[in-house]
């Protein structure tokens, strides 16, 4: 097993070989995903009010 302080020299080590996003690309990706994020939402919620518009017409409320 090694020491705490060994790991987290390898750790370092390793955070040199990381290749890090531009500003403008770490961006544009979190627009992507929060719109993507949006969209989903607005279709699960859709699909919501259809189907409990569904079950409340067969139930008859």
């Amino acid at each position: 097993m090694i020491s705490p302080f060994t790991y987290l020299k390898h750790v370092r080590e390793e955070f040199t070989h990381i290749v890090w996003p531009s500003n403008r690309t770490a961006i544009a990706h979190t627009v992507a995903v929060v719109a993507i994020a949006a969209v989903i939402a607005l279709l699960v919620g859709l699909l919501d009010y259809v189907f409990g518009l569904g079950v409340n017409h067969i139930i008859g409320g």
